[in-house]
């Protein structure tokens, strides 16, 4: 007989979910369908705790649907993340409204990503709120497949497909 197993720590979790801005009506933002799924393991501190506090505790074949406040995701737009640079500090085959760039900290060498805004001859205003910043997130989805972590994804804090294929959910919200 198969142990059944529920979203705990150190269990990679499978699952499809929808999510629409705002509420269950809003635009969809992104959909992870079972052709191409969201695998990834839980407890990994990658994913905004509030979607994985939400998500604890069910087992395979549940199905689930929640909403996160911008405080539970990725926070309220601050003006003070919208920044004008010299011009010169941005490669003049990026100045295209609405790109994405990653700028790093001369100081502390961290990287981040902003969205250009808009541009004179000597300024480029540049968003460095986050993508999903001041949104209300809406999801809905399906618990796919549940396993136990292995040794190496454990030691690497991150799911590692059958493959050997490396993933890590950074670049997931």
């Amino acid at each position: 007989m198969k142990e059944e197993l529920f979203i705990e720590e150190n269990n990679v979790i499978t699952l499809t979910y929808e999510l629409r801005n705002g509420g269950p009506q809003g635009k969809s933002l992104e959909i992870m369908d079972a052709r191409y799924p969201f695998v990834f393991l839980f407890g990994g501190k990658k994913l905004l705790p509030a979607f994985e506090d939400r998500l604890r505790g069910l087992p395979e074949g549940a199905t689930f649907e929640f909403t996160l406040d911008p405080e539970e995701g990725y926070g309220l737009r601050h003006l003070e993340n919208v920044l004008e640079l010299p011009r010169t500090t941005v490669p003049n085959g990026m100045l295209i409204e609405g790109n994405y760039l990653t700028m790093t900290d001369e100081n502390t060498h961290e990287k981040f990503n902003g969205k250009i805004l808009s541009w004179t001859d000597e300024k480029v205003k540049v968003d460095f709120n986050h993508a999903m910043a001041g949104r209300t997130l809406h999801f809905k989805g399906v618990v796919l497949h549940i396993r136990k972590a292995t040794v190496d994804e454990l030691i690497r804090g991150h799911y590692i497909a059958s493959d050997g294929s490396h993933f890590d959910n950074r670049s997931h919200f």
